[in-house]
């Protein structure tokens, strides 16, 4: 067992996904404060946090025994991500069920300036910001679009994705320097407004 220990997650994948359950053991307690921290500084709710934890690692369980990882080098990422995803259905599954019908009012509650810190327009004019950096993003090389992606969409602090991407600390922060300074020479190019 001690010699799995020193195992880089890809073998310990491998072994896992031929039946060795130790493997994933060994996987699960590599990652499980990362995996938990992160969701419940995201959550701040216990049960929610417990919760979609154990979705995460059911579908890391899943994935790999179905054989859809794929993710050479970037196991710890991919869980995030994971983590991450079911985190944003939750919120999406909450907001969802929270909807307040304004089919049979006489007022429109929210585009009332008195009643909202933002009307339609705004959130219109934010939607668009967010399209235009979304796209903005896709054009970046992979390296600097990963950063931003795990520091601003994960909010993962610089050691984390340092250490996730198999970089140095500077190294990371030079890649989101990088990106934002080119993302702000092609929104000049384009024409595009970043602010709302």
């Amino acid at each position: 067992m001690d010699n799995l220990k020193t195992m880089t997650d890809e073998a310990l994948v491998e072994l896992y996904a031929c039946g060795n359950n130790i493997a994933f053991d060994i996987l699960l307690n590599r990652y499980k404060r990362a995996v938990h921290s992160y969701i419940f500084y995201t959550v701040r709710d216990r049960d929610l946090t417990e919760d979609i934890f154990q979705e995460t690692f059911l579908k890391v369980i899943v994935a790999i025994q179905q054989g859809r990882y794929q993710e050479n080098g970037k196991f710890k990422a991919w869980i995030m991500r994971l983590a991450h995803n079911l985190i944003i259905d939750n919120f999406r599954q909450e907001r969802s069920e929270n909807t307040v019908s304004n089919d049979e009012m006489e007022v429109d509650l929210f585009n009332d300036m008195k009643l909202c810190d933002t009307n339609i327009e705004d959130e219109m004019i934010q939607e668009q910001v967010y399209d235009d950096i979304k796209k903005l993003l896709r054009h970046l090389p992979d390296s600097q679009r990963e950063v931003l992606e795990m520091r601003y969409y994960q909010d993962l602090s610089f050691k984390e994705i340092a250490d996730m991407t198999g970089v140095s600390i500077n190294t990371a922060l030079g890649r989101a320097r990088y990106a934002l300074m080119n993302m702000r020479k092609m929104a000049d190019e384009n024409h595009i407004s970043l602010s709302f």
